[in-house]
């Protein structure tokens, strides 16, 4: 395969999940993130040469925009979760590499 294919396959799988993130479709969205990742790989396998420069840097700004779309969903995911008191992010990451969470109870109604 030419380096042409493997940015065509990029190009695709970005305008997938840029689709997937504008219509909140979680199982598109994770299929096109695969197909990101395969696409990746393989260009990175075979590196388009420096007349590529131009499509390249046009890709790095759609998956730019895809990642702010990607932190918008994240932020209405939190606020949403958090509103029905299912966790509380600390925004610290603890010694397993992980962000530390905790339970948050929150009467939702008074009977």
């Amino acid at each position: 395969m030419t380096a042409t294919v493997h940015l065509d396959a990029l190009e695709g799988a970005l305008q997938a999940e840029r689709q997937a993130l504008l219509e909140n479709d979680v199982l598109a969205l994770l299929a096109s993130t695969e197909a990101k990742v395969r696409a990746l790989r393989q260009a990175e396998a075979a590196p388009p040469d420096l007349s590529a420069a131009d499509r390249i840097a046009a890709l790095r700004i759609l998956n730019q925009s895809n990642s702010v779309l990607l932190a918008r969903r994240r932020r209405e995911v939190d606020w949403a979760l958090r509103h029905l008191g299912r966790t509380e992010s600390t925004g610290t990451y603890g010694a397993n590499g992980y962000t530390g969470s905790r339970a948050q109870a929150r009467q939702l109604a008074v009977v």
